[in-house]
């Protein structure tokens, strides 16, 4: 068992991935790609096999995140820290002398804030006008934005001394002048350069599997000592892929050369998603009863409806209760006739509904006594998707021992 050490952590949709354990629709994983990925079949889910990773420390200054993470991780195993301060905050604890990370760990995750390079947002980038808590202060120095977090991360991988780390963010950090570069030459100068950061890759969830149209950058970094020898060079010359390799098809699912060729599986779709969801009138769990009533704003922000035969929308954290809608009323030029002819309403995405297209499994209770509706939709809109985490940590798994010589 690797352990591994989670930064940035939210409501745990990396470190969920990285256990794995979970169910997913069957339709979400390739079994001709990846045979042996599958402990059980439940009905019309299969439950992921663990990963052979653990977390034992996670942190994030969300109350909310925590809030949710601890009601569901505490059943999976008692002895993980969660931390509330800030990284930085962290950080200088420890270089004071205070015992704050754990002594032994394999592997750092992190996905730092993204606000600041999103094509959503201001783009501040490196300059963000945040700090470390994510409030607009005057008196911020430039390595405690909230757009140089990423630093802190670094200070952590120096501090832990992992055999690999991962980092991620949103696709719009790589059209951002040359953050992509910085930041990947920033985390190879950790320990006097003794980190080896493979090229950073756009992954689109879902062509792993995951019902959305999400892009994420990755970065991956190695411990050059702890590497087998020889290993390096086969990786600079492309002979062993760090990424996982893609799974699904998403554009189109009509049968073609494509998929013939490469195994790869259809899309899943939002309709395979929402699959033996109740109506949230009708429905037994208070996550799938709960949807904002934002009114309906033509040409709006998430004003549109949810396609049920394609991927569902990027989950957005910051969407102000205009979460897209599971359908439009007819004369709100709604086209997902099947249910408009039940005489179903208009509404929105409720909770469920956005954290099964981000694919987390339903024994996550996300709306409880201490987490709202809004705080939910927040997490889950921050989370990487945990099936998407899964692709990377399995396949990193696999090939553990082709990098370091030892099992996982």
């Amino acid at each position: 068992m690797k352990n591994v050490l989670s930064l940035f952590s939210g409501c745990g949709g990396m470190d969920l991935g990285f256990e794995g354990d979970f169910t997913v629709f069957q339709e979400s994983v390739n079994t001709k790609i990846h045979p042996k990925w599958v402990s059980r079949v439940i009905d019309d889910k299969v439950l992921l096999c663990p990963t052979g990773f653990k977390t034992i420390f996670s942190n994030d200054i969300l109350p909310v995140a925590a809030n949710a993470w601890q009601s569901y991780f505490s059943s999976r195993h008692q002895d993980n820290v969660y931390l509330t301060d800030s990284i930085v905050d962290l950080v200088k604890k420890h270089k004071s002398g205070e015992a704050v990370f754990p002594e032994k760990v394999d592997i750092v995750t992190g996905g730092f804030p993204c606000q600041d390079f999103s094509l959503a947002g201001k783009r501040q980038g490196f300059a963000s006008h945040k700090n470390h808590f994510g409030k607009v202060a005057d008196d911020i120095s430039a390595q405690e934005s909230r757009g140089s977090l990423y630093l802190w991360m670094k200070e952590v991988i120096s501090i832990t001394k992992p055999k690999i780390f991962f980092a991620e963010n949103v696709k719009g950090l790589i059209s951002l002048g040359d953050a992509k570069k910085i930041i990947e030459n920033d985390f190879a100068a950790i320990d006097d350069n003794g980190y080896y950061v493979y090229p950073a890759r756009v992954l689109n969830a879902g062509q792993y599997g995951v019902p959305q149209k999400r892009e994420r950058i990755i970065f991956i970094g190695l411990n050059i000592k702890h590497l087998k020898p020889g290993i390096l060079e086969k990786i600079k010359n492309k002979e062993l892929d760090l990424y996982p390799p893609i799974t699904h098809n998403i554009h189109g699912n009509t049968e073609s050369d494509l998929f013939s060729a490469t195994n790869l599986l259809p899309m899943v779709t939002t309709q395979i998603a929402f699959r033996g969801l109740s109506e949230p009138d009708v429905s037994l769990d208070v996550s799938q009863q709960t949807y904002s009533r934002a009114k309906y704003i033509p040409k709006g922000q998430g004003n549109t409806e949810v396609s049920p035969h394609g991927l569902g929308p990027t989950i957005r954290a910051e969407h102000h209760g205009n979460i897209e809608f599971r359908r439009l009323s007819a004369e709100n030029g709604g086209k997902n006739t099947t249910e408009l002819a039940c005489g179903l309403p208009q509404r929105r995405l409720t909770v469920r509904e956005c954290a099964r297209i981000q694919t987390f499994p339903d024994d996550y209770k996300f709306v409880q006594p201490n987490v709202s509706g809004s705080g939910a939709y927040k997490i889950i809109g921050n989370a990487v998707p945990p099936l998407l985490a899964y692709n990377i940590a399995k396949h990193i798994s696999e090939i553990w021992h082709i990098l370091f010589g030892e099992d996982v």
